[in-house]
């Protein structure tokens, strides 16, 4: 049985327990939150070795998810999985595989044996992968190989798929009259518009949607309804293809839910500030107030090398408002493969909007943790504030290299520390 089949059973699981415990919520109101779509935990019933599970939705925590895998170019095993474990050292709740290379299943394998957390893959990938590799055309795959590539990657134990079903024929000629300046930026979205434009067919993942729900269906996968229609700039965001494609998932989600399958929607995106709201809200009613997963957003388009940052202002107001999960952007977005170092700083960029989100979702772990790091600050006590910090590791090494004549202050103010002033003269205890 899937975690929504239990939920509508009122069935309390034992995973529930435990996520509610963590979520510092009544496993009763969790149940309720599963059972109306609103929080999916992303886990398949294959998967043993998750040390980690989380849930994702309504009043619960926001989740950051970091993205790894080979490239056409970039094909190391070795430094895909030393990313895994920078992801997880550095507190991203789960893991997307998204290989292009030619080792595409090797490396899935290894990432699901070795990843604590949930594993989350866009099969659509190995799906052309798999039809270049064997017939020299990336577009040369049919429903059939499109099941198999899914039922495959369930019986290996991935917990979430992204399957792009809102790229449809109607949602791409509301695309062609839109006229955007940067078109289709999703490459799986670009793979499926070309695949629909060369076959004069449907979208498979559209097509045979009610096959893909039983295989999800038979081993508890969550489904990412992802937006392949998203915008790539800002000039492009909210459009009539944008809302166009929302619109499949919203419908495509109901039908999920009423075959007890877990589902979440996939957001944009590229989208300036004063938009982020709105796109939230629309989410919320169009698609059942499911889950909402974005990739950012970023919120202005001429910040290449700090994309980390665009997408972080971005991810802390969409989140505010309601996200209920980022996707993490490293710094190299738009310029290169992610280098290990990027991928550090992504997670902790896209973890720190999550949390000052939190903070306004009143999250009551979130603002307990501010409060201890103000006190630590208070009371000058170092160990404790690099302890407590978002990244010990970088906090401790600045510390280090501070080396302040006075101990208790630091060398930004030395002997007039405001702190240190105010508690010798009584004023703070």
């Amino acid at each position: 049985m899937t975690q929504l089949e239990y939920a509508k059973d009122n069935k309390l699981t034992p995973l529930v327990k435990k996520i509610a415990e963590t979520e510092g919520i009544l496993p009763s109101k969790l149940l309720k939150y599963i059972r109306e779509g609103l929080v999916v935990i992303p886990l398949n019933l294959k998967r043993s070795n998750i040390k980690k599970p989380c849930a994702i939705g309504y009043s619960l925590r926001t989740k950051v998810n970091a993205n790894l895998g080979t490239s056409t170019d970039k094909l190391s095993l070795s430094k895909e999985l030393e990313k895994l474990k920078i992801a997880v050292k550095y507190g991203a709740d789960t893991v997307m595989d998204l290989s292009v290379g030619p080792a595409i299943k090797k490396v899935r394998s290894q990432i699901l044996r070795q990843s604590p957390i949930p594993v989350g893959t866009v099969p659509i990938y190995e799906l052309a992968v798999g039809a270049q590799q064997s017939r020299g055309d990336f577009l040369s795959f049919d429903a059939d190989s499109m099941l198999g590539v899914l039922e495959g990657q369930a019986r290996e134990g991935v917990d979430f798929f992204t399957v792009h079903c809102g790229v449809t024929r109607s949602s791409l000629a509301a695309l062609e009259k839109q006229k955007r300046i940067m078109g289709i930026v999703s490459r799986g979205g670009a793979i499926l518009a070309s695949w629909i434009s060369r076959h004069k067919q449907e979208n498979p993942f559209y097509r045979y949607f009610d096959q893909i729900l039983e295989i999800a269906n038979r081993y508890d996968v969550t489904l990412s309804l992802g937006d392949g229609l998203r915008p790539g700039s800002i000039c492009d965001a909210t459009d009539k293809a944008q809302l166009a494609e929302l619109k499949i998932l919203g419908d495509l989600a109901l039908r999920a839910r009423r075959k007890n399958v877990q589902v979440m929607i996939e957001g944009p995106g590229h989208i300036p500030l004063d938009q982020i709201e709105k796109n939230i809200a629309l989410e919320k009613k169009l698609c059942h107030r499911a889950p909402f997963y974005v990739l950012g957003p970023l919120v202005t388009d001429v910040a290449a090398g700090y994309d980390h940052i665009t997408s972080a202002i971005g991810g802390a107001l969409a989140a505010s408002f309601g996200a209920d999960f980022l996707c993490y952007v490293t710094a190299s977005e738009h310029l290169r493969h992610p280098s290990v170092e990027d991928v550090r700083e992504g997670v902790i960029a896209s973890r720190i909007a999550a949390h000052a989100a939190d903070i306004v979702k009143r999250v009551k772990s979130a603002k307990d943790w501010d409060k201890q790091m103000s006190l630590a600050r208070k009371r000058r006590d170092w160990k404790k504030q690099i302890k407590l910090s978002m990244d010990p590791d970088k906090a401790g090494l600045y510390r280090q290299h501070s080396r302040p004549k006075v101990s208790k202050v630091c060398t930004m103010c030395g002997q007039y520390c405001s702190i240190k002033l105010m508690q010798e003269r009584g004023v703070s205890a």
